[in-house]
């Protein structure tokens, strides 16, 4: 049984002067526990919308969005809730971590709402997390007080604390120099590894898109598979070569990756926001 199923899933909006806008078309996406895909799109291609959507903090316009074979628009709010809490570990770009609140105070955030054994040991598996991360000794520290590498593993350590099943990473380099966004990409397919964890991350990176197993290119909304093949020497690479390495082959299965990433060149896209209930990116 796939953990995510979009069929036929398409989003609108309505706009003030009546006008529809069309953000997602006629989109069929499986997702498997321990897959790992990469999602890729210029700014305003919907690809915010459409993490938003497997995530379950937006429904769809058409088409049905299920969840280990249960179709989501039947649940009610509350249960939706508990199985997004459970389940969903979301990783954004700009970490969206609480201001004047610790390390670990922002990790133990996730497991406020959980019951039983997993709320009286919430500390211990916060420290324990962010020992995993590398962190162990930033636990007292707050935001302001941690580079933009630190900041984002606490935002990893805080995605995966209560162990989710599926996680999604919006951009989850977009706002790090080159270096430290490749060692965050590392650690996040290496935990994501070691638990079975689906991960799909939403990039405009060829780079970090190359570590996923599986790629689509999302363009005006449409979803297509395509296979990934980067140059052999993607450092000295220039953005232009990258986006020629791109082969889009419309029904074509993605092909696996063969290689590690060399570091990416690209300049974050001011053009995107992380906010999780954006309407479109």
């Amino acid at each position: 049984m796939s953990l995510v199923r979009l069929e036929g899933v398409a989003k609108h909006v309505i706009l003030p002067d009546d006008s529809r806008l069309d953000i997602l078309r006629d989109i069929d996406l499986e997702i498997a526990a321990g897959d790992h895909v990469a999602i890729v799109g210029r700014s305003g291609s919907g690809k915010s919308t459409l993490l938003n959507l497997m995530g379950m903090l937006d429904a769809p316009s058409e088409g049905s969005v299920a969840f280990r074979g249960e179709p989501v628009r039947r649940m009610r709010k509350a249960r939706l809730d508990r199985l997004r809490g459970r389940n969903v570990g979301f990783v954004f770009q700009q970490f969206n971590l609480l201001a004047g609140r610790t390390a670990l105070e922002n990790v133990m955030m996730p497991l406020g709402y959980a019951r039983g054994r997993d709320f009286w040991t919430r500390r211990t598996a916060a420290t324990r997390m962010l020992e995993r991360v590398g962190l162990g000794h930033r636990i007292e520290s707050t935001p302001e007080q941690l580079s933009g590498g630190e900041q984002q593993r606490v935002a990893i350590a805080r995605a995966l604390v209560r162990r989710p099943a599926l996680i999604l990473a919006d951009e989850p380099t977009g706002a790090l120099d080159v270096e430290t966004g490749a060692s965050v990409m590392s650690l996040l397919d290496e935990i994501a590894s070691e638990v079975d964890a689906a991960l799909v991350t939403i990039t405009h990176d060829l780079n970090v898109a190359a570590r996923a197993r599986r790629h689509y290119r999302l363009d005006a909304g449409v979803l297509t598979a395509f296979a990934l093949d980067l140059p052999a020497n993607a450092a000295a690479a220039d953005a232009s070569g990258l986006s020629a390495s791109v082969e889009e082959r419309p029904g074509a299965e993605p092909q696996p990756d063969g290689a590690e990433p060399g570091p990416d060149g690209a300049e974050p896209d001011p053009g995107l926001t992380a906010h999780p209930l954006e309407v479109a990116s």
